[in-house]
């Protein structure tokens, strides 16, 4: 089985329909913390839709057009990393995140991600890896600065959450700046 190892007793590794009823049950756990910033946190509400939802992601894996991935830390769903959108005909993708609070502060989100940049970089090509986040996730803004992205720009109302129109920072890194870090 694929698994890639972030620091001692934390890996990242695919996350799939058949794991559902640990998905659903990580999702209650955490959903306090992420509803606000992370839309799966409204909709999976149980084990059916789970699976309906790992399942949308394997279909669009299948179509080379998503990831989702889980990290585990000693043996427990923590969080994990996904390609929202992945446009390999365009090299565009974007990458998004999410970690229980428990699981804060290690770099695990940061080391996954560099994981996941290198794929889409030096395997698949990319040209581009957006970040979309609420300008108000101060945590995910920081990942962002961390992995050497660059904010280009603010969508002002770009979707309504809660009844409320919301405000949507973009950040990218582009195939040479990606290149360019890992010289250094």
């Amino acid at each position: 089985m694929f698994a890639h190892r972030l620091a001692d007793g934390a890996e990242l590794r695919p996350l799939e329909p058949w794991q559902a009823a640990e998905f659903a049950a990580h999702v209650d756990r955490v959903r306090d913390d992420i509803v606000r910033y992370v839309p799966f946190g409204r909709t999976v509400v149980d084990e059916e839709s789970a699976r309906a939802f790992l399942q949308r992601y394997a279909d669009r894996q299948a179509a080379d057009e998503g990831r989702f991935y889980g990290i585990w830390v000693d043996g427990v769903l923590m969080g994990g990393t996904l390609f929202r959108v992945f446009d390999a005909d365009r090299g565009v993708c974007e990458l998004g995140v999410w970690l229980d609070r428990a699981a804060r502060g290690r770099g695990l989100v940061t080391i996954a991600c560099r994981a996941m940049l290198d794929w889409a970089f030096g395997v698949r090509g990319m040209a581009r890896v957006e970040w979309l986040c609420d300008p108000a996730n101060d945590a995910s803004i920081a990942v962002a600065k961390r992995l050497g992205m660059t904010l280009e720009g603010v969508q002002r109302k770009a979707y309504i959450a809660d009844g409320e129109s919301r405000d949507l920072h973009v950040w990218a890194i582009l195939d040479e700046e990606w290149a360019a870090a890992g010289e250094r």
